[in-house]
């Protein structure tokens, strides 16, 4: 299909609006700190994840499946969920998110870390990573965009019934982390278990922060107009 001058224009537009442009910073900043925790504490000190990640690990364990099959296979289960419950926008600008993520991640691998090494001290690193992931991963979902297939599986959930988004990524994530316990051992599992309690209410707290207080002050006038 051949579109028009004014069509062409309207799209060009569209991707160059401040709200666009804003978006995308907003998207990259939450790629940014989330990637940062994941290298800096997760991969050190050595934490666990629930969701798709987690579901890799147990599917390798008991299955032989290796992570470069199992990762694809769940990241597009869910995002196919995505598809038909957010729409394709959230695909768009998941796939937006995807890349930021590859980049963060090749930036903080050229560099030292830099983050102090918490490997003695894991309920720190526990608290810390929580709060990167809470922070990072709600500035991405906040955008109606994905970090993972665990964001597009959480969204999806909160769409449909209408459950907290706190909620969701409780569910998604200790499901797999309990299922983690048939080889992996409470002692290790426990940590992981702070970190989620930490970044799904975060998560949930990032993705409402100035929205409440937003639609009240855009209802205000409207009530008064009718008052009137």
């Amino acid at each position: 299909m051949q579109l028009s001058r004014e069509e062409i224009g309207r799209r060009v537009g569209a991707l160059c609006s401040w709200a666009t442009v804003r978006r995308f910073a907003t998207i990259a900043l939450g790629c940014g700190i989330l990637t940062f925790g994941m290298h800096n504490i997760h991969q050190v000190v050595g934490i666990t994840e629930g969701g798709v990640l987690g579901g890799i690990l147990l599917l390798n364990h008991w299955f032989g499946i290796d992570a470069s099959i199992a990762s694809p296979i769940l990241d597009a289960v869910c995002y196919t969920v995505g598809f038909f419950v957010l729409g394709a926008g959230f695909l768009g600008w998941s796939a937006v998110s995807s890349v930021l993520l590859a980049l963060f991640y090749a930036l903080w691998e050229s560099l030292p870390h830099l983050f102090p090494d918490l490997s003695a001290f894991p309920l720190l690193a526990s608290i810390a990573g929580g709060v990167f992931v809470g922070v990072g991963a709600g500035l991405v979902v906040r955008c109606n965009a994905s970090a993972g297939g665990d964001d597009a599986l959480a969204l999806s959930i909160h769409k449909v019934f209408g459950l907290k988004l706190s909620r969701c990524y409780l569910f998604t994530d200790l499901s797999v982390l309990l299922l983690s316990l048939s080889y992996i051992p409470l002692s290790k599992i426990v940590f992981s278990l702070i970190t989620v309690f930490i970044s799904s209410p975060l998560i949930d707290f990032v993705v409402g922060f100035g929205r409440k207080d937003k639609l009240e002050a855009e209802k205000a006038p409207q009530e008064m107009a009718l008052d009137a």
